[in-house]
């Protein structure tokens, strides 16, 4: 096993206990077994070079090395139809066990997680299930609603040997089944509550796990209760569906299409029927950056089978409904990523925010420059700069180690060192590079995939993990690039830098050689480091900020090269993934870990669920550390949610037992974002007795912590219209920072008006007034002058500390009160004076709930009396919250935007803030929380 402070960013490690579910915790032992190098040697035929501008890499294996196995080392093929034979097959997805075979007497599938349903494919087809209720396992460490069988769906008399992957798109499979007289076909996808089946030599056959209970018989349409969940059956017009017991089937006639649905509730049925026959036969993401945010698309294509309906249902997660002003149906579904709200219509877009990326903090007047010149001199005269890497992990992280310390050389005014560093840079980049020396990359034909030698961590056997290792490759290659394009021209090492973009974030779905973004799933908005998926949880990710460290890499070579394509990719992959992270690893919102889990954060993220470990460590100071490290100027998106960041060092030490000792400076690094004061005050008082983790270096983590005491933590409440771009704030001073990696002066316009002027290849910084804004966009933080909290009684105030309360909405009575107030409950500040802040809007979060009513929506309105004269300038009437039919509180708030606005703001001298909450639809009442920072109204005053 590794040190303690060694960091083995597997998907097959395991640790020494944890919260696997027990067959993953077999196949595990096997994987460890197999120590990762017993499969045979590579074929005898000898090796080809295969050239990429100056460098190149092999198309054969090394000697003695091996590719993807079982668990037991037995070589492994892509397993799918002849329909799809020679297509790139997209390893480390959430369906990836359907083509990558782990274990021997397995042909068909481990448990998939599409959300809401679950699948796993047998002999008799697919099993089918929507699990609602969590289980917290691993004594406390690990969440999960694992799958469990609800219902098979399948043909009369099918027995086949295996499953095969017969085609696939964006975020949707098909599974396929032959036992020689019937064949079936299954669609299934991310956010789709249909599993749209073709079959051939059989009745349409549904086996549920107990007794169902029928509550609509409409002859070829059923409605059935199994579990507690609700299934809507569809089988062609004509049909009809006879029940036996836990077996249900239906004639197909001269048809071969059938179709099942999870409901969210029996009401739901008629509208469900209508797209039943719909058919999806693809998906699609498109994207684009533009003035500062990053827009996308997420498309999918139908087909009919009888009659003329076209569109489709599908649920999105919490981070797509977030960032979506797209209209949304009442109806929601229970995920492991929280709730998923439901959309009629086959395209949905999210707009967001960019993250800020900069190539480094810029020059400030937080570092000493004597003092930072000499950490700098410790790195670049050690004896060995590499630390005895190797593998391709290790080997990235020194990189990503040297590469991070370029631009704080040049701030020094020190060339030489610079040029030392980019010179050791530069020298192992080009040994990988260049095929047959003691490091290089090697190309697998068979699974089109591109792999290091020598290998680490499954990224051989298993294809885990080539987004962790390759981002530090290119980013360092970024560095490179940005202080020497003709380093980076195809003609030179470029071609090689790109085809390690084609392994791991391939932009193109032509490409024949590597599969469409290997690691990332566009749906689930995040990356998946198993390249098998083959565990009873599913996939999983521990590291999110390795992978946002490939993103980040992205951007800045794409800005250094001038490939605005692969920048825009970069962006909307950093954009995407660090709002996932927000929610799923740090639970920002606190609305998407279950209350029975009782953690903060979680080290690693399952297609069940999450868990608070990693794979080869308890330490939390790992645990939590994980998912920050490395840091660079790619990982201030982390800075967006203060709240998250101060509740996850709270956390860290409570479970260490004090302040983090191993990786403090990492630890620090993360504080920084949210806290610099507290972060430099922990460095002043322990830099003199650590050691640095093994791809940090005290050069690196001083200039970050001093520079941000300096400038302040990040601002994500105003962006640059440049990628290469970021806002800090101290106080009330704004720090605006740009980097201009093109060859003429380029002018960057902030989304608060502040114009900066960057030289060509440069950063520049200016200053400008301001005020912190709202702890993130949709997420206010502790109280403040702008931030007032509801109390029960009808009062707005900016006092804190008190108990929290409930207050109750009354019904709507079934009429439709959407924009009218009905029996609202009101809330108000009076006597308000303040100064309106350019660009900011009203924020707020209300925490509602329903209880187990279904159809209810809650509605808020938020007015300005400018003056406190009694008439009201400027009304705001927002969309209405669809809340879910489960206990529980949901956060409710501004992000879509007023649904309707009237007036005009100007400062405050005296005036009033009024709240207004109200029922807008529903026959039942509901409940509103009242008196803590979690139920708040933010106003854009200063």
């Amino acid at each position: 096993m590794p040190s303690p402070r060694s960091r083995p960013p597997t998907s097959h490690r395991p640790r020494a206990s944890g919260p696997l579910r027990a067959a993953a915790t077999l196949a595990l032992a096997a994987a460890l077994a197999a120590a990762g190098l017993t499969g045979p040697a590579a074929a005898p035929a000898a090796a080809a070079t295969v050239p990429a501008g100056a460098g190149s890499y092999s198309d054969t294996r090394p000697p003695g090395t091996s590719g993807p196995t079982t668990n037991t080392g037995t070589p492994v093929t892509p397993k799918v139809t002849p329909a799809a034979q020679g297509k790139p097959v997209p390893t480390n997805d959430w369906w990836s066990s359907l083509a990558f075979q782990r274990y021997g007497d397995n042909p068909w599938s481990t448990p998939m997680y599409g959300h809401p349903l679950t699948y796993q494919a047998t002999s008799a087809g697919l099993d089918i299930g929507y699990p609602t209720t969590p289980a917290v396992t691993g004594d406390g460490r690990q969440y999960e609603f694992a799958h469990k069988r609800d219902l098979t769906l399948g043909l009369t008399g099918l027995n086949s040997p295996d499953t095969r992957a017969d085609s696939w798109s964006d975020w949707t499979v098909t599974p396929y089944w032959s036992d020689g007289a019937r064949t079936l076909r299954a669609t299934i996808g991310h956010g789709l509550p249909f599993v749209y089946a073709k079959g051939s030599g059989g009745d349409a056959r549904i086996t549920t796990a107990t007794a169902p209970a029928v509550f609509a018989d409409q002859g070829n349409v059923l409605g059935i209760t199994v579990a507690g969940h609700h299934y809507g059956l569809f089988a062609p017009t004509g049909t009809d569906w006879a029940v036996s017991g836990t077996t249900l089937t239906a004639g197909l006639g001269a048809k071969d299409y059938f179709s099942v649905a999870v409901l969210p509730a029996t009401d739901a049925l008629a509208t469900y029927r209508k797209y039943a026959y719909s058919f999806v036969t693809g998906s699609q993401v498109s994207w684009s950056y533009r003035g500062a945010t990053v827009g996308a698309a997420y498309t999918l294509t139908t087909q009919p089978q009888e009659g003329s309906a076209t569109g489709t249902l599908q649920a999105l997660y919490r981070h797509q409904w977030l960032a979506t002003t797209d209209p949304l149906t009442p109806y929601t579904y229970v995920s492991p990523r929280g709730t998923m709200k439901v959309r009629e219509g086959t395209t949905f877009t999210t707009t967001r925010r960019a993250a800020p990326v900069l190539p480094a903090l810029p020059r400030s007047a937080g570092p000493d420059t004597a003092r930072l010149r000499g950490y700098l001199n410790e790195v670049a005269n050690a004896a060995d700069p590499f630390s005895g890497a190797t593998d391709t992990y290790w080997t990235g992280k020194a990189l990503g180690r040297l590469a991070q310390l370029v631009p704080l050389a040049e701030q020094t005014g020190d060339t030489a060192v610079r040029d030392r560093l980019l010179g050791l840079i530069k020298g192992r980049l080009q040994e990988w590079f260049t095929a047959g020396g003691s490091g290089e990359f090697s190309y697998d034909r068979t699974w089109r995939t591109l792999t290091g030698y020598p290998a680490s961590y499954g990224t051989d056997t298993e294809l885990n993990d080539h987004h962790f290792h390759y981002g530090y490759y290119i980013q360092a290659a970024a560095v490179v690039a940005q202080y020497d394009p003709g380093w980076a021209a195809d003609s030179a090492w470029g071609a090689m830098v790109k085809t390690l973009v084609r392994d791991t974030a391939n932009p193109s779905r032509t490409d024949s050689a590597f599969p469409f973004l290997r690691g990332f799933d566009v749906y689930a908005g995040h990356s998946w480091a198993s390249g098998h998926q083959g565990f009873a949880a599913g996939n999983n990710q521990e590291s999110s900020s390795e992978s946002t460290n490939l993103s980040a890499g992205l951007v800045l070579w794409g800005s250094a090269t001038g490939d605005t394509a692969l920048r825009d990719l970069g962006l909307y992959l950093l954009t995407t993934e660090s709002d996932t992270v927000a929610q799923y690893w740090f639970d920002a919102d606190q609305q998407v870990f279950p209350g029975s889990f009782g953690r903060d954060t979680a080290g690693m993220v399952w297609g069940s669920g999450a868990a608070y470990a990693t794979w080869w460590t308890a330490n939390p100071e790992e645990i939590h550390g994980i998912n920050v490290l490395p840091v660079t100027g790619g990982s201030l998106h982390l800075g967006a949610a203060k709240t998250a960041v101060r509740r996850n060092l709270a956390e860290l030490e409570r479970e260490n037992g004090g302040p983090a000792v191993e990786w403090r400076d990492i630890v620090w690094e993360f504080q920084a974002l949210a806290d610099p004061a507290a972060a430099r005050a922990k460095w002043d008082a322990g830099n003199g007795g650590y050691v640095p983790e093994q791809g940090e270096s005290r050069a690196h983590t001083y200039h970050w912590i001093t520079t941000l005491d300096a400038l302040g933590a990040p601002d994500p409440s105003v962006t640059g219209d440049l990628p290469a771009s970021a806002v800090f704030t101290k106080g009330t001073v704004r720090t605006y920072a740009a980097h201009n990696h093109g060859s003429a002066p380029r002018t960057v316009t902030f989304t608060d008006g502040t114009r900066l002027t960057v030289p060509a290849r440069s950063t520049a910084t200016t200053t400008g007034s301001g005020t912190p804004g709202p702890d993130d966009p949709g997420q206010p933080g502790p109280a403040t002058g702008n931030t007032f909290q509801l109390r029960t009684g009808g009062v707005l105030t900016t006092a804190t500390g008190s108990a929290a309360g409930t207050d109750t909405l009354a019904s709507a009575g079934g009429a439709n009160h959407d924009g009218t107030p009905h029996q609202p409950l009101v809330y108000e500040a009076r006597g308000v004076t303040g100064t309106l802040r350019p660009g900011a809007a009203t924020a707020f979060r209300l925490p509602v709930d329903a209880g187990t009513s279904v159809g209810l929506g809650q509605q808020a309105r938020i007015s300005y009396d400018l003056t406190g004269d009694g008439s009201f300038e400027r009304t705001e009437t927002y969309p209405y919250f669809a809340t879910d039919p489960v206990p529980g509180w949901e956060e409710y708030g501004q992000g879509r935007g007023p649904g309707s606005a009237s007036g005009t703001l100007g400062d405050l001298r005296g005036g009033t803030v009024r709240l207004e909450v109200w029922s807008a639809i529903g026959n039942a009442p509901a409940r509103l929380g009242t008196g803590t920072d979690r139920s708040v109204v933010v106003i854009p005053y200063q």
